[in-house]
């Protein structure tokens, strides 16, 4: 199967917090668009330093990981993010990995958000139809 990238919003869930509180306006909250490559064989969501600074998050921790080739590395990890995918959203810790260009979706927020991916279109699709779950508030 080829490659599957996917356009995502990511914001500071911590300014989320703050605009529904009324402590700061929605123009404040932090947040980019990325075109992040849809990768199954991640757990969860990998972004990179220059990700991390623009959205302001704090590290809160540091986790293990193994990757693809068996390679051990200590990641740091970041506090809450929201990752959203046209209308669908998940909050999840972002693992933030040196050197790397592209901003991974792993499984996690794809099980989350409930999606997955159409190999024969080479994209993401609701897992059970495009119609929304939950609503979002």
């Amino acid at each position: 199967m080829g490659l599957v990238y996917a356009e995502i919003i990511l914001k500071n869930s911590g300014d989320n917090v703050r605009l529904h509180e009324r402590l700061i306006a929605e123009k404040q909250v932090r947040m980019t668009v990325v075109n992040a490559l849809v990768d199954t064989g991640c757990g969860t969501l990998v972004i990179n330093e220059e990700v991390r600074k623009q959205l302001g998050l704090s590290i809160t921790g540091l986790r293990g990981t193994t990757l693809a080739d068996g390679a051990r590395h200590i990641c740091q990890q970041t506090e809450p993010v929201e990752v959203r995918w046209k209308d669908r959203s998940m909050t999840c810790q972002a693992l933030v990995m040196p050197g790397v260009d592209t901003v991974l979706l792993g499984v996690i927020p794809l099980e989350d958000m409930d999606l997955m991916v159409n190999p024969a279109g080479y994209e993401l699709i609701g897992a059970h139809g495009d119609e929304v779950m939950c609503t979002i508030l």
